[in-house]
């Protein structure tokens, strides 16, 4: 049996806020780590890169490519004005590597606008897709869930929200390996006739729909339950419900460790709890989940945090690698495209 050809993945190697030399590790450590073929093309600085490669002697004898891009996208600047612009850009040359085939999937932990509008401009839209979205993980008492969208599209049409679960479902299917995923669409309450205009035709949409797996409407109190597989909402309350999920995994320790003292807890029961909490913390590490895909463009793409550290980079590159693998992308747009 011929051997399968290897995944290549094109990096923004100057993108997040300690690129290059955290990228480069990541890079480093997700060729290591993969358990099948993967090549990496990290876009920069041609001499900026090779320099901190020269830190990695193992690099010499892996699948490891610099391409140069002599210009940068800052965290700052505008994504319209930059994509347009800066045509040199690692964004912009790994997007185009992407597009042209020599890539399978791109990364970046960069300017977060600047790559989805360049993800737009130069991969377009999928056949049938109003509306790219980014997917968000959510840990639950199961596991977890993703929520879309989180931020993409703060003002969604009801139609929307219908592709959204349709692009979820696929994702979940495909990667997270969930035979007929669960859909449910948030809400203020879970009869049919609460919410929003927008909500409630959203609802007749999803439930006239036989291909998905629709549970009807949750509540936010519902989430952590593992309520569904595939949560949609517009992008508004989505980044609301991301953020608080952020917030969580600092605030509850602040609480707790408050709660040790005021009980005067010995040394060794607060290790013992901070051990416990710890690892509840763990499943709100956004470091865990390889990034957040963007679904509906043409290819495969995920945006990891900007304050990205060599295994979040090292994660983002294995989950990119997987999603190429699994065709996410071919799959939504034979879905949606008929």
């Amino acid at each position: 049996m011929e051997a399968a050809s290897p995944i290549r993945v094109s990096v923004d190697a100057m993108g997040g806020d300690h690129a290059p030399s955290v990228v480069v590790t990541g890079a480093v450590q997700a060729v290591q780590k993969a358990e099948l073929d993967l090549e990496v093309l990290l876009f920069g600085p041609k001499a900026t890169l090779e320099a901190e490669l020269g830190g990695h002697p193992e690099a010499a004898s892996l699948p490891i490519r610099v391409l140069d891009a002599p210009e940068v996208i800052g965290m700052g600047e505008s994504p319209t004005a930059a994509v347009k612009n800066k045509r040199l850009s690692s964004i912009h040359l790994g997007l185009g590597a992407h597009k042209q085939g020599h890539a399978d999937a791109f990364v970046s932990a960069g300017n977060t606008g600047a790559v989805m509008a360049a993800s737009l401009f130069i991969l377009g839209r999928l056949p049938g897709v109003a509306r790219p979205s980014v997917i968000g993980f959510y840990p639950t008492t199961q596991g977890h869930c993703i929520v879309l969208d989180v931020g993409t599209n703060v003002d969604c049409k009801p139609e929307h929200l219908h592709q959204f679960a349709q692009m979820g479902g696929i994702y979940v299917e495909r990667i997270m390996q969930r035979a007929n995923p669960s859909v449910a669409l948030m809400n203020i309450g879970e009869e049919p006739s609460k919410g929003n205009d927008q909500v409630k035709a959203a609802y007749e949409l999803l439930k006239d729909d036989t291909s998905l797996n629709f549970l009807g409407n949750i509540e936010g109190r519902d989430l952590l339950h593992h309520a569904a597989d595939v949560v949609v909402c517009d992008g508004f309350v989505g980044n609301v419900i991301l953020k608080l999920g952020e917030s969580l995994a600092t605030a509850f320790p602040k609480m707790i460790g408050q709660e040790m003292q005021r009980q005067a807890l010995g040394a060794d029961e607060q290790a013992l709890i901070g051990r416990v909490l710890h690892g509840v913390k763990q499943r709100f590490n956004y470091e865990e989940y390889g990034g957040a895909p963007l679904l509906g463009v043409g290819g495969n793409v995920l945006i990891g945090h900007g304050s990205s550290s060599a295994y979040a980079i090292e994660r983002l590159i294995l989950a990119a690698a997987d999603m190429a693998r699994a065709d996410v992308s071919g799959s939504i747009a034979a879905a949606l495209g008929s």
